[in-house]
């Protein structure tokens, strides 16, 4: 069977399509605007908008299209089992059951549950996580780092050629700073194989940053001395490449604990930070004033916008090289920009960035395209996302004020997690509590990061994320969970699907939810909203929930027995299938 099972949907906006095309062959082509519905199966509302192209009222337009649709008369009979016309024009369409069997046995059988790969042979960088060299992963890496890395899933799953970029801060003047400071203090503990049982290997570098950042505000001797190493690790020098280096690689041992806790897909072959566009920089400028876009100002060499101004009228500019000589962010992003446009060939571009970024980017954007590198067949979006608050509405730090390390804040989550899950099953053993509280608290973490809309702000609330009820992560891992104890109930019984079996409203509610899943995917990746798909999965397991209350699966005599359990083996993998795209555990128990 072929792995694409058209949609419902698309189905019943072919079938008004059809009607229309058939009475007013001027509108074939028109939107039928077919959507779900709380009144009937599906809802069209084309009629309302297409009406005054034939000079009819709309509620009249609508009734001329049931006569078309059938049943009595019209040629969609086995499709639609009712068509009414509804307040001032809607069609209120419902689908005949044995469609609906058909297309839930079609799905189970197909590979990949039958969703196309809407987005095949589309090379998609994604840009995500970022963070600084010798730093630790903190609150404000969590947004970038968990929505990219579930883009990153939506997209391959549709089809697209995804290239990770991990744009790593490791470079400039801090890094002359750690290496002068390693330097004059060889017995400085950072190394994970040097610490003592216990201590945190990820924020080792963190330290060494710290202690070196306090000599360099306080000692303006080690200040010039550290400058002075700068301009070594970019000469080459042997000593101080070597030395730097091992920072970095230091650095991302930590940051790869932390994201495979959070399993996240990128790894150490996914970075491409500041330093490896250093060598492209002079060409940029370069190229930039022999295409007549860079102008000397004020001692820099800048770009002015075409489009962006100020608060005083004056344009924006991009800043390529700054008065001492010396690059910034401007000059690096144009070079990762044109790099990911000429040698990775990419035809979509997206930026997993703070909201705070925008008019930067937007600036290289408009720049990039001033320069003829980027074509107006590639696109480039800034998806840009809000801060995430603690319960009082404010930016999320520690008591001290200090930014939250990752690590402190899904230990937080996991041990509360604990608490709850052992609540619930005093039976379990320490290890299994352990093993399921550290796969809930995690889950509840990312999908609290992924169920808001990426542009508000939302609040850290650990009590709220690992609740067994409502729409949290935890309620849907352990949805998953109900259903796979229902098939292990079921041991060797066949799902096979009768299709002439009638339908109890419950069935045909979570029929139809499992019929949106690709509906559902596409979405996300043209809003580039993750927040789509957890809508759809929690949608999905509540209609679950109403079905498995009103309709027995494992008494239930046949056909309803093989029906049903063909039901729950569809929303099983369906939310094994969904968790997984968002980069959530959809454990087996729990």
């Amino acid at each position: 069977m072929s792995e694409h099972v058209e949609s419902l949907r698309d189905r019943v906006a072919a079938a008004v399509s059809s009607a229309i095309g058939s009475a007013w062959p001027e509108l074939t082509d028109a939107d039928p605007v077919v959507r779900r519905s709380e009144h009937a199966d599906f809802q069209s509302n084309g009629a309302l908008a297409l009406s005054r192209h034939v000079a009819a009222r709309p509620a009249e337009f609508a009734a001329e299209l049931a006569g078309h649709l059938g049943p009595g008369g019209g040629t969609e009979t086995e499709l639609l089992r009712d068509v009414q016309v509804s307040g001032p024009g809607f069609l209120n369409l419902s689908v005949t059951d044995h469609v609906l069997w058909e297309q839930v046995a079609a799905r189970l059988a197909a590979p990949r549950l039958g969703v196309p790969r809407g987005e095949a042979g589309r090379r998609t960088v994604i840009d995500y996580s970022a963070p600084n060299i010798a730093k630790d992963l903190h609150v404000g890496h969590l947004r970038s780092t968990v929505i990219g890395d579930s883009l990153a899933r939506v997209l391959a799953h549709l089809g697209a050629d995804v290239i990770r970029q991990n744009h790593l801060g490791d470079w400039g003047t801090p890094f002359g700073m750690l290496i002068q400071y390693l330097d004059e203090h060889p017995d400085a503990t950072w190394h994970r194989a040097e610490l003592a049982d216990g201590a945190s290997a990820v924020s080792a570098p963190n330290q060494l940053y710290r202690d070196a950042r306090a000599a360099f505000d306080a000692d303006p001797e080690f200040a010039d001395r550290s400058r002075t190493r700068v301009v070594a690790l970019q000469s080459g020098d042997d000593a101080t490449v070597a030395a730097w280096r091992d920072i970095v690689a230091e650095s991302e041992r930590g940051f790869g604990e932390i994201y495979a806790r959070l399993g996240i897909l990128l790894t150490p072959a996914d970075s491409a930070g500041e330093s490896f566009y250093n060598s492209r920089l002079d060409a940029v400028v370069r190229d930039l004033r022999d295409a007549g876009l860079a102008e000397d100002s004020d001692g820099a060499v800048v770009v002015f916008s075409a489009s962006a101004t100020g608060p005083d009228g004056r344009p924006i500019p991009l800043i390529l090289r700054k008065r001492d000589g010396g690059y910034g962010y401007d000059t690096t992003d144009l070079a990762t920009i044109r790099y990911r446009l000429e040698e990775l060939r990419a035809g979509r571009i997206l930026y997993v960035v703070d909201a705070r970024q925008a008019l930067h980017f937007r600036l290289v954007f408009e720049t990039a395209r001033r320069a003829s590198w980027l074509a107006d067949t590639v696109d480039v979006e800034h998806v840009a996302f809000g801060t995430v608050l603690d319960a009082d509405g404010r930016p999320f730090r520690t008591r001290a004020g200090d930014t939250v390390g990752l690590t402190a804040l899904l230990d937080a989550a996991v041990e509360r997690a604990r608490t709850v899950v052992g609540e619930k099953n005093p039976e379990l053993d320490t290890a299994e509590l352990d093993r399921i509280a550290e796969t809930a608290g995690v889950g509840a973490v990312k999908y609290a990061e992924l169920s808001t809309s990426r542009v508000k702000d939302y609040a850290f609330d650990v009590d709220r994320m690992v609740s067994f009820s409502g729409d949290t992560g935890v309620y849907l891992q352990y949805a998953h969970t109900r259903i796979r104890s229902i098939l292990r109930g079921a041991g060797d019984d066949g799902v096979s699907v009768d299709a002439a079996a009638g339908m109890h409203p419950a069935e045909r509610a979570l029929a139809i939810a499992l019929d949106g899943f690709g509906d559902a995917l596409t979405e996300v990746a043209a809003t580039l909203e993750p927040h789509r798909l957890c809508t759809y999965l929690y949608d999905t397991a509540r209609a679950f929930t109403d079905f498995y209350e009103a309709c027995p699966v494992l008494t239930a005599p046949p056909p309803a027995h093989g029906n049903r359990l063909a039901l729950c083996r569809l929303t099983a993998a369906t939310l094994q299938q969904g968790l997984g795209l968002l980069g959530i555990e959809a454990p087996e128990r729990m």
